[in-house]
């Protein structure tokens, strides 16, 4: 099957590309998790960061928003020795700051699901990209969400982070044309 540009030959990035990315996910838990590991990889390859996703599962309790917020400074502090995970200050401590920032997002909106996907109308934009290089790395409507989820005090969610997060949860569907997902994700 033909794959987008960006695949590579590691069987964990080819399972990933055909059974999540661009797949509209809708679940909680697993739309944190996505936030959390979108903002981990900032700066760095995706490959690195779902190598290491079981690790962040364990460390983060399986990415349950309620258990994220709670952790202390202890636990966190604990965390960042872990070689497991991405050890980056700032980006260990977002986590729960997100968390903490989600649950407040909830009670207005009554699910991350029902404030992501409202941006989109509930329905993927279907961008039908011809090439890897037609795809932007953010677009107005990152932004806009971006802008939106900082004045709520989420971190580690720029427009970049948010436009990959967009195509990772399947907000957006940015498969190419010549890709064999791409008609999955379409309907």
């Amino acid at each position: 099957m033909k794959r987008c540009q960006w695949v590579t030959e590691d069987p964990l990035y080819i399972e990933y590309h055909d059974t999540q990315w661009g797949v509209p996910l809708h679940d909680e838990r697993e739309l944190f998790e996505m936030l959390i590991l979108e903002g981990a990889q900032a700066g760095l390859s995706w490959i690195t960061v779902l190598k290491k996703r079981g690790h962040y599962r364990k460390l983060f309790h399986d990415f349950y928003i309620h258990k994220v917020a709670a952790m202390t400074d202890a636990d966190l502090e604990e965390i960042l020795l872990d070689p497991g995970i991405i050890r980056n200050r700032l980006k260990i401590f977002a986590t729960r700051k997100n968390a903490i920032a989600g649950l407040k997002l909830i009670e207005e909106t009554g699910s991350l699901g029902e404030y992501f996907w409202r941006w989109v109308g509930h329905q993927p934009i279907d961008n039908a990209f011809r090439q890897h290089s037609d795809i932007p790395a953010y677009t107005p409507l990152s932004e806009k969400i971006s802008k939106d989820l900082k004045k709520r005090g989420f971190t580690f969610v720029g427009p970049t982070i948010i436009y990959a997060y967009m195509q990772s949860i399947g907000m957006v569907n940015d498969h190419t044309l010549d890709c064999g997902c791409y008609e999955k994700c379409k309907k």
